[in-house]
């Protein structure tokens, strides 16, 4: 749990413009209903340039 929320610390710290112009981060979700049940998905990125960042559960 400590190594996620780090990631999620330094993402917001990325996107909030610390360096320079802030980035707007992407967010998507997901639910998938199959005959074994309901799952669900969620993920955070950002992208600047040529790197990107994604993070996904």
């Amino acid at each position: 749990m400590k190594p996620l929320l780090a990631a999620l610390g330094l993402m917001t710290l990325a996107a909030c413009g610390a360096d320079g112009e802030p980035v707007r981060p992407t967010a998507n979700g997901t639910v998938t209903i199959s005959s074994s049940g309901v799952h669900a998905g969620v993920g955070v990125g950002l992208h600047k340039g040529p790197f990107s960042v994604f993070l996904g559960l």
